[in-house]
């Protein structure tokens, strides 16, 4: 992998990951813009503990352009995008509408490829293990700034999901604290320990196992299964067996395999309700250790894992998260986790 480090004409950051390493990457950005102008606010709810970010710059943010105005394909016909070059393989850059910037964190962008019409299932494995490689480095070198506590790298996909940008795409937040679900899931990670002395990401990945019931997909250094308590309709949970705190201590089998396990389970994901049915909408997320603050202490009994769900619940028909979802935060699930993965597991790609 080459990495290339370049900046855009208001000042933000953009690089380049090539497969590669004889690619030069020194494309201008042309385009008369503005330095860009943040207002985010990060304001705690004293009720609830947790932190809400205010960013009102947001509003004036692209809204479903047309495929011929995607500020996220390359540039190209003299039309000039958010990526200076003609063509490339993977392309991470600062948000120019970002939610946290500055002492309040960091916002990137991810794209996955050049092509506006695919899809991250639509990828082969060499160019899904350069997006593994363009995560790590990612959460590499945000750990290394003060005022990023976690990294989240994600995908939104679907207009279902209020997806404003139709290329395919991920971003990846650097939040200057814990998230609140990180901090629940330590909470239970203390508690496990103190009750049974065994860690409860290793645990709950054997019991899994063992039981079988549940389990999506397995390979050597993987497995993916619904969990047992799922919240969404269709959601899957996907571990390494090996545990480790974040992207950074993948070692090289689990990223030789990982491609192969997540390409297969998002073609499954679209194979779910049939196939006259459009793309199936999904969220894809990463969730890893705190490097720093009041979740750093148990980084290393962390479990790194991938969750995926969407909220289509059958043919035609969404799941919203009405009172008991919203007002409450208790899920109410259509689909018995047992029903999900047996689905998953006969929609096997071929």
């Amino acid at each position: 992998m080459k990495k290339t480090s370049t900046r855009l004409a208001d000042g933000r950051e953009l690089l380049y990951y090539d497969a590669r390493d004889d690619l030069v990457r020194d494309e201008t950005d042309r385009r008369p813009l503005d330095p860009v102008s943040t207002a985010s606010e990060l304001r705690r709810d004293p009720l609830l503990g947790d932190t809400v970010v205010v960013a009102s710059h947001r509003q004036g943010r692209t809204y479903l352009p047309p495929a011929d105005a995607c500020p996220l394909c390359p540039s190209r016909a003299g039309r000039d995008s958010e990526i200076p070059a003609a063509d490339y393989d993977v392309v991470v850059f600062e948000n120019r509408f970002p939610s946290l910037a500055g002492d309040s964190g960091r916002c990137e962008v991810v794209c996955f490829t050049p092509d506006h019409n695919a899809s991250f299932a639509d990828l082969t494995e060499e160019q899904a293990a350069l997006v593994l490689e363009a995560w790590t480095d990612r959460t590499a070198d945000l750990a290394e700034l003060p005022q990023v506590e976690q990294v989240f790298c994600f995908e939104n996909r679907g207009a279902e999901i209020g997806v404003t940008l139709g290329h395919p795409h991920g971003q990846i937040y650097g939040y200057p604290f814990t998230t609140p679900r990180t901090a629940l899931m330590l909470r239970s990670l203390a508690e496990h320990r103190e009750r049974t002395g065994g860690n409860l990401f290793d645990d709950v990945v054997r019991r899994e196992l063992a039981d079988g019931e549940r389990v999506v997909l397995e390979g050597e250094h993987w497995v993916a299964f619904v969990p047992y308590a799922a919240h969404w309709p269709y959601e899957v949970h996907l571990h390494p067996k090996r545990r480790v705190p974040d992207l950074r201590a993948l070692d090289d089998g689990a990223r030789t395999e990982f491609p192969q396990i997540y390409l297969e389970l998002l073609r499954r994901f679209d194979r779910i309700f049939g196939p006259d049915e459009p793309p199936t909408p999904y969220i894809s997320a990463w969730h890893q250790a705190p490097f720093h603050g009041e979740g750093a202490a148990d980084r290393e009994e962390f479990g790194l894992h991938l969750e995926l769900f969407t909220i289509r619940r059958t043919s035609g028909k969404l799941k919203y998260l009405a009172g008991s979802e919203s007002g409450m935060n208790v899920f109410i699930n259509d689909v018995p986790p047992e029903t999900a993965a047996e689905r998953l597991r006969e929609v096997a790609s071929t």
